[in-house]
C-alpha cells in the first residue's frame, strides 16, 4: 500500500442489497416500498451526513437493483468508485414486514448475490491512499469463503499500514451459527482497534474461555483491542477501555422502526472517533444517532446531518421556526 494521500477518512465494504419493504404481511400482498439496505452501506450514510469523506467497496449485479444502490450511494455522497458490477450473479435483495408491535420480520434473497463473489483483489484498491478508518462487520464473512477472506485479508494490510480498524460483530442468524461466527471472527482480533458488539454478541469475537461481560471485555482488551464498545438497545451503550469505562443512557424517543439502529450507532461513534471527542462524547454521539434511526422508518432515511444533531435537545412538540 501507498502513504495516506487524498483518500476517504473511512472505507467500509460488504453486500448492498435491494431493501422491500411491506405496508403489512407479505403473505396478503399489498404494497412495498423500494429502497437500498446493508449494513455497512448504513454506516458510509451515516457519516457522509456528518461530514465524513466515506468510501463504499462492494459488487453489484447487472441489473436495476444494482443501478439503485450506486445511485443512491452517490447521491447521499458516498465514494463508489471502487464498487463494481459483477454479472456473476444478481443483487442480493431484503424483504421486511412489521409483524408484531415492533418486531420486524426479515427475508433474504441473497445466496449467489454479485457479492457473494467478493475478494480481497477488490477491495484492497481503495486503502491505496490510506484511510483514517477501516470498518467491517461480521455481515461480509458469513457470505462465502471469498467475502470471508476478504474480511481476513483486508483487515490485516490495514492494521500492519496504522490504519484504524472497526468491527461491528453484527451477527446474523440466518447467515450462519454462532460456532462457524466465532471461528472466524477471533482471528480478526489482534488486527482490532474497536470492537462494536451487543451484550450477547462479545462471546463470538473474545479470546479464551471468559464466561461474564466484563471478563470478554478484558480478554478483548488484553488482545490488543483499544476499545470495546457493547450496544444496549433501549438501555443505552457502554464503552471499555483499557483505564476508563463509561455506560450512557439511551435517547428517548417513540420507535417507529429499530432497523437498522445498530449501524446508526455505528456511524454515530465513528465519527466521534474521526472528531477526537472523548469516550463520554463518542457514545453520546452514537446513541443520538442510533435514537434517530428509530424515530423513522427505513434503514438509513432518517439518519441526520452535522447541523441536525442536536434537534433532539429541543422540547418536545415543540416547531424550529
Amino acid at each position: 500500500m501507498s502513504g495516506r494521500g487524498a483518500g476517504n477518512d473511512v472505507v467500509t465494504f460488504g453486500e448492498t442489497m435491494a431493501a422491500l419493504r411491506a405496508d403489512g404481511l407479505i403473505r396478503l400482498g399489498g404494497t412495498m416500498r423500494l429502497s437500498v439496505a446493508g449494513a455497512e452501506s448504513n454506516v458510509a450514510i451515516g457519516l457522509a451526513r456528518l461530514g465524513h469523506s466515506v468510501g463504499w467497496v462492494g459488487l453489484v449485479g447487472g441489473d436495476e437493483p444494482g443501478e439503485l444502490v450506486l445511485r443512491t450511494l452517490r447521491a447521499e455522497g458516498v465514494d463508489v468508485a471502487h464498487a463494481c458490477v459483477d454479472e456473476r450473479g444478481p443483487t442480493g435483495l431484503i424483504l421486511l414486514e412489521r409483524r408484531v408491535g415492533e418486531l420486524t420480520r426479515v427475508i433474504y434473497h441473497r445466496a449467489g448475490s454479485a457479492a457473494s463473489f467478493l475478494v480481497a483483489d477488490d477491495v484492497l484498491p481503495a486503502l491505496d491512499s490510506l484511510p483514517k478508518l477501516l470498518h467491517v462487520t461480521g455481515i461480509t464473512p458469513a457470505l462465502g469463503r471469498g467475502p470471508a477472506e476478504a474480511v481476513r485479508v483486508v483487515v490485516r494490510e490495514a492494521a500492519a499500514s496504522g490504519v484504524l480498524t472497526c468491527l461491528d460483530v453484527n451477527y446474523r442468524a440466518r447467515l450462519w451459527g454462532r460456532e462457524q461466527a466465532a471461528e472466524t471472527l477471533r482471528p480478526l482480533v489482534s488486527s482490532l482497534s474497536v470492537v462494536i458488539a451487543s451484550d450477547d454478541e462479545l462471546e463470538l469475537v473474545a479470546p479464551g474461555a471468559a464466561t461474564t461481560e466484563r471478563d470478554r471485555v478484558a480478554a478483548l482488551l488484553d488482545a490488543g483491542v483499544s476499545e470495546v464498545i457493547i450496544k444496549r438497545g433501549g438501555d443505552g451503550a457502554s464503552g471499555h477501555t483499557a483505564d476508563q469505562v463509561v455506560d450512557v443512557p439511551a435517547r428517548r424517543v417513540q420507535v417507529v422502526d429499530v432497523v437498522g439502529a445498530g449501524d446508526a450507532f455505528v456511524a454515530g461513534y465513528l465519527s466521534g472517533l474521526l472528531d477526537e471527542l472523548d469516550l463520554t462524547g463518542r457514545l453520546d454521539r452514537a446513541v443520538t444517532t442510533g435514537a434517530f434511526a428509530v424515530a423513522s422508518s427505513g434503514d438509513w432515511e432518517g439518519l441526520p446531518s452535522r447541523s441536525e444533531l442536536g434537534l433532539l435537545d429541543a422540547l418536545p412538540g415543540s416547531t424550529l421556526r
